[in-house]
């Protein structure tokens, strides 16, 4: 079917049966979104007056904001923040290995104490988890290690003062800093178990049951087999695990650790009785620090992708071959 400079319809098609007139051109009409413009200029609306109250409200305060936010307090707050989450994270991925080992692990037992473990740290708060371990002294006015039950049964063989062999105060051992990276790390690794048991188990179980029968044992299967294949699974969940405590690091500030970063905005807020900048400084901070580990995160679930697309292209070939 063609067409003629002179006559836009088409022209008669030859092939096509005698006495049948050529289809119209089909006149397409696009279709109109009014909500869709009606949304957008609402938007628009809405983020110039969000704006529009950012700089003409006085009660920001920016050059007040500014000048406290990069204090030298402050910087010594954002360090111990960066710090304490980092320390806390780090033990509480060592936790959440060891804890799913233990749940996929055939002893009754062993299953029994990571699900408790699992249940009461994830049901409690972590503000209350930091205010228990940071009042540990209370419970315990010293540490001391020695023989168990001591007090009990060495009296019955003459011995009067137990078996001790070092002790020290709780309140010089458990500073605010080890309480809140406690706290932090036994309810990250809680969270983190339940990550890497779901990991473990997207690996296909042929995998394990073929490296078994080579005469790997089961820890040599762990690392060599089941872990790396499993981290596709457990780095994008861990990136927002490692958010997430890096912004619960405020909670500490509960205990209190003087030189974390919130209380320390806070103190100058009650210290010159204008709080309310040094809060929206808080927001700024804590963006800055989560959207810096967002960036790593990205580059770093790129870089396993890509490692990943190769290893499956070499053993695609290898196939073939």
């Amino acid at each position: 079917m063609s067409t003629t400079p002179d006559d836009p319809r088409p022209a008669p098609d030859p092939g096509a049966p005698a006495g049948q007139s050529p289809p119209e051109p089909v006149k397409a009409i696009p279709v109109r979104h009014p909500g869709r413009w009606v949304a957008a200029a609402v938007l628009v609306v809405l983020c110039a007056m969000f704006v529009h109250m950012l700089i003409t409200n006085a009660a920001f305060d920016w050059p007040f904001l500014f000048e406290q936010m990069f204090s030298s307090q402050v910087l010594i707050g954002v360090r111990t923040t960066v710090i304490l989450a980092a320390v806390s994270m780090a033990i509480g991925v060592a936790i959440g290995i060891f804890v799913a080992v233990m749940r996929l692990s055939d002893n009754p037992i062993l299953v029994t104490v990571a699900w408790v473990y699992t249940w009461f740290f994830r049901a409690v708060p972590r503000i209350v988890l930091c205010v228990l371990f940071g009042n540990v002294a209370i419970l315990y006015q010293t540490l001391e290690f020695g023989i168990p039950f001591d007090n009990y049964w060495l009296p019955l063989l003459g011995f009067e003062d137990g078996a001790r062999f070092y002790s020290v105060p709780m309140e010089t051992l458990l500073s605010p800093f080890v309480a809140a990276v406690i706290a932090l790390s036994l309810s990250q690794g809680a969270y983190m178990a339940e990550i890497v048991r779901a990991g473990l188990l997207s690996v296909d179980k042929g995998q394990t049951e073929a490296a078994q029968a080579l005469g790997m044992n089961r820890g040599l299967v762990l690392r060599r087999i089941t872990l790396p294949q499993a981290l596709r699974v457990i780095i994008p969940p861990t990136g927002n695990e490692a958010t997430a405590i890096m912004k619960d690091t405020s909670l500490v500030s509960a205990i209190p650790l003087t030189t974390e970063l919130f209380f320390q905005l806070q103190q100058i807020g009650a210290r010159t009785f204008n709080l309310f900048p040094m809060l929206v400084a808080a927001c700024l901070w804590y963006l800055a620090i989560t959207s810096l580990m967002m960036v790593g995160q990205y580059y770093l679930e790129h870089a396993f992708n890509r490692s990943n697309r190769s290893a499956a292209s070499v053993r695609g070939v290898g196939q073939r071959a």
